[in-house]
C-alpha cells in the first residue's frame, strides 16, 4: 500500500502513513475485518512519539449484504460537495470491480453514517448483530474492567450485586481476554484476569452450575 504524507496531530510534523480509505469486501475478504479491528491509517511521529488514526474519509462495501457506507470524520469539517468530491472515485472504484449483474439498486444510494460507531453497528447488524447485543456485550466488558481495578476483597460483592450479567457470555469474554494477555506476553494481566474467573465460579449460581458440569 503506498504511503501518503500527512501532519501529526500533536507536533504537526509531516509524517509519512501507509493511507486506506476504500474497504471492500467483494475485492478483498479481510476488508471487514481490518476495518472492525481498527488497525489502519495509523500514524507513528518519528519527532513528538505520537501514535494514533489519522482522520480520513472511508468507504466500506458488501456486495452481498447490499452494503455501500460512507463516513467523515466531523473534525475534517468538509462541506458535502467536498464529501461528494472525495468520495466519487471510490465508489466508481467499487462499481467497476462488480460483474454487470451485481449492479444493484443500493450501489446509487450509499449510506452516509454519521459516526465511526453507527457505521460499525451497521456493518454488525448486517451480520445479525443488533446494537442491543452490543450493548450487552459492553455491559460485561465494563464489569470485568471494573473487577480488575477493584481490591480482591470487594470482588465477591460486585459479583453478586451483578450476577444478571454474569453469565456464559461473561465467562467467553474472560476466556478470550485471558488467552490475548497470554499471547501478548502480560502474564500480571492474565493472573488478574484468572483471579476474577476463579471469583466468579465460586461466588455466582451460574458460576457454580459451570464449575459443576
Amino acid at each position: 500500500m503506498a504511503k501518503s504524507q500527512t501532519m501529526c496531530p500533536r507536533c504537526h510534523q509531516p509524517v509519512l502513513v501507509e493511507m486506506r480509505q476504500l474497504f471492500d469486501q467483494n475485492t478483498d475478504p479481510q476488508a471487514k475485518q481490518t476495518l472492525l479491528s481498527g488497525n489502519f491509517n495509523i500514524v507513528q511521529c518519528p519527532a513528538c512519539g505520537y501514535q494514533g488514526t489519522v482522520p480520513s474519509p472511508l468507504v466500506y462495501h458488501d456486495a452481498e449484504k447490499e452494503l455501500l457506507l460512507t463516513y467523515f470524520p466531523p473534525e475534517l469539517g468538509l462541506p458535502v460537495n467536498e464529501q461528494e468530491r472525495l468520495v466519487g472515485p471510490m465508489i466508481n472504484q467499487v462499481v467497476n470491480a462488480l460483474p454487470m449483474d451485481k449492479r444493484k439498486a443500493y450501489i446509487l444510494r450509499p449510506q452516509s453514517m454519521l459516526t465511526f460507531q453507527t457505521l460499525i453497528e451497521k456493518i454488525l447488524e448486517g451480520d445479525g448483530i443488533t446494537k442491543e447485543m452490543i450493548d450487552e456485550q459492553q455491559k460485561r466488558v465494563n464489569l470485568i474492567q471494573r473487577l480488575l481495578s477493584t481490591p480482591p476483597e470487594s470482588v465477591a460483592e460486585i459479583l453478586k450485586n451483578e450476577e444478571s450479567l454474569v453469565d456464559s457470555n461473561f465467562f467467553t469474554i474472560l476466556g478470550r481476554l485471558v488467552e490475548a494477555s497470554l499471547a501478548g506476553g502480560d502474564q500480571r494481566s492474565a493472573r488478574a484476569l484468572a483471579g476474577i474467573q476463579k471469583a466468579a465460579l465460586e461466588e455466582t449460581e451460574f458460576g457454580r452450575q459451570l464449575k459443576h458440569q
